[in-house]
This record gives structure tokens, C-alpha cells and sequence, in this order.
């Protein structure tokens, strides 16, 4: 009886586990992720204040801090293909808005068409009331794959490390039950997908909630077409020309619409 018992209770912990194991036991290469934007506006308020401006700054930000959430939380999807990718914010809510919400950082700027396979990128991008489509080769980040691991929406993460931009810290999180070298906004490269972001100096991340696998119909994934047509360096040239007079604003400014 004893051994009945046994077995029926080992019997019993393998059906039960069964479907953790089944959940991911097809690799997903088309589908939709859905992200969350994560900003730490207190820290991104800071890095605006100033001597020249903390006479109004400073009130405003103390109103800020009694009236407004720490973190503003903005949402996105990256709908991919095994080849292909399309990140698109979500709109963001318009009673958030007020002081300080015109912080560059503090909200989502891209539509980005990214093709894998060519190593190209479609880039529609707000910068303040003008709207630019980028047409570049897609960043080349060296990233270092590290040993840590995490789950995130599910998913079984690695963490890799890298630097942007020359002084940008980056920590991102791939799985490669998910074998597409995406991610959202415009970071790509790892051997599989990124589920999670994190710019600790930036005081940002990006982390997915869901991730829905399924067939996508044709056409889906369409680049954007709205706005003037430049690259990366005709964009970075038009924001420095604009800019060269605004200080320290400029420097976070172009960091933010640069990234």
C-alpha cells in the first residue's frame, strides 16, 4: 500500500508540473510583447535644477513630489516576427501631464521598425512639435553575457551588460525561448530576446508584462513613413545646431533623443 501510495503521489506532482515545462515548449518567433516604461521622475527633475533656475524650480518640484507619483509608468509593444520588429508606445495619459512632463527622458519619442537580417532600422521620432524618420544601420552594442538569470513575464532571462554612447550603463535581461535578437526601443543583439532593460544612471527601465505567442497576419509589421528623412548623424547635427545655446538642458536633451 505504501508504495501504491508513493507512486501515486509522485504520479500526481508530474501532472502538476507538467504544464510549467509545456508552457514555453514551442520557441516563440512571432508574437507581441507588451512593455513597461518605468521613470524615476524625482531623479530626472533633479538633473534640470540648477543656480540659474532653482528659484522656481525648486517650489515647483516640492508641488510635484505632493501631487505627483515618484515613478511615471508608460506603456509599449514589440510586435516581431523572426526577422523583424515594430516597437510602438502606447498613448500616454494626458492627466499626467503638468510640470516637468516635457522632460525628453520622461516620456516615449520612437516608433521603431527594426529588420534583423539586414541589420537596419526605420526610426519615427518626436522631438519636441518636429517629427524625424531616422534610416540607419541598427546600434552595435558589445554586449557581456553574464551568469545571473532572472524570470521576467514568464520567460527564463540571462543579464548582459553593456555601454552605449560611450558613458551610458546598460543592463539588459534575454531569453532564448524567444530566438529573436530584438528588444525595445532600439536595443538588439543578444541571442535572443530582451525582456528587460534597466539604464541605472538613466533612471529608467523597460520590462516586459506579457508576452503573447501567436501568428501574426501579413502586413503587420509595417515601418513608419511620417516625418524628414535623415540618419542618425544628420539628426544628431540638426539637435546640436538647435540647442547650442540651452545649456545643461541640451546635454540631457540630446542624450534622451539620441538613445
Amino acid at each position: 500500500m505504501r508504495r501504491i501510495t508513493l507512486l501515486s503521489a509522485f504520479l500526481l506532482l508530474i501532472l502538476s508540473i507538467k504544464p510549467a515545462f509545456a508552457q514555453h515548449a514551442r520557441f516563440a518567433t512571432e508574437g507581441i510583447i507588451e512593455f513597461e516604461k518605468s521613470v524615476n521622475m524625482h531623479a530626472q527633475i533633479k538633473k534640470y535644477i540648477n543656480k540659474d533656475n532653482e528659484a522656481y524650480y525648486i517650489p515647483a518640484f516640492d508641488q510635484y513630489k505632493k501631487t505627483k507619483p515618484q515613478f511615471r509608468l508608460l506603456k509599449s509593444t514589440l510586435t516581431f516576427s523572426k526577422d523583424k520588429t515594430l516597437f510602438s508606445p502606447a498613448p500616454a495619459d494626458e492627466s499626467d501631464r503638468g510640470w516637468f512632463s516635457d522632460i525628453p527622458a520622461t516620456s516615449q519619442n520612437n516608433i521603431i521598425y527594426t529588420d534583423l537580417s539586414a541589420n537596419t532600422s526605420i526610426v519615427q521620432k518626436t522631438v519636441f512639435e518636429e517629427t524625424f524618420l531616422v534610416r540607419d544601420s541598427t546600434r552595435k552594442i558589445n554586449w557581456k553575457i553574464t551568469s545571473e538569470t532572472r524570470d521576467i513575464a514568464g520567460y527564463s532571462c540571462r543579464r548582459a551588460n553593456a555601454i552605449i554612447m560611450d558613458s551610458i550603463y546598460v543592463v539588459a535581461f534575454y531569453t532564448d525561448e524567444i530566438p529573436v535578437s530584438g528588444g525595445p526601443e532600439s536595443f538588439t543583439g543578444l541571442p535572443g530576446m530582451i525582456l528587460g532593460v534597466a539604464l541605472p544612471h538613466e533612471n529608467m527601465s523597460w520590462f516586459a508584462k506579457l508576452v503573447t505567442d501567436k501568428s501574426l497576419p501579413s502586413g503587420t509589421l509595417i515601418a513608419p513613413k511620417k516625418g524628414k528623412v535623415t540618419n542618425n548623424k544628420g539628426l544628431l547635427d540638426t539637435l546640436m545646431k538647435v540647442m547650442k545655446n540651452w545649456g545643461t538642458y541640451a546635454q540631457h536633451s540630446l542624450k534622451s533623443f539620441m538613445m
